[in-house]
């Protein structure tokens, strides 16, 4: 019985190993800069299949170019019903409905990613700043 207790306890802490070697290699990007190649992996993986692989449109509306983002919602919009006055206000949007019909399915950490890379592309400067709650409502849209 207490070689059975020394394994699961041998078991138990290689598991609670494995998992904090896992959490360290998800930490989240520091800079604007790590976000944005972060943000553009994960586009790739969540968003190109529909806003294009260059975030041009595609089935969706473009998040990069000249038509990215304006500050009214198209008038064919099927989700977005509000302004995108500052980043934050995409991010908001982008939180609680992308991907389609799986809002909030990534972690926070991989939203603000994911802008960082959509701001960058869109020739915002994200170097020297975390893009986050705060900085993303200093990033003036219209």
């Amino acid at each position: 019985m207490r070689i059975h207790f020394v394994h699961g306890m041998l078991a138990g802490v290689a598991a609670l190993a494995l998992f904090a070697a896992g959490a360290r290699a998800e930490k989240p990007a520091a800079t604007g800069e790590e976000q944005a190649a972060a943000g553009a992996k994960l586009y790739a993986k969540h968003c190109a299949k529909c806003h294009g692989d260059a975030g041009q449109g595609k089935k969706a509306p473009a998040v990069v170019g000249k038509d990215a983002l304006p500050l009214d919602p198209p008038a064919n919009a099927k989700l977005r019903k509000t302004q995108f006055h500052t980043a934050q206000d995409v991010a908001a949007f982008v939180a609680a409905n992308m991907p389609p019909k799986k809002g909030g399915s990534l972690t926070t950490d991989q939203y603000y990613e994911i802008l960082a890379f959509d701001l960058k592309a869109n020739g915002v400067d994200v170097s020297g700043k975390k893009i986050d709650p705060t900085t993303a409502a200093e990033i003036k849209l219209h």
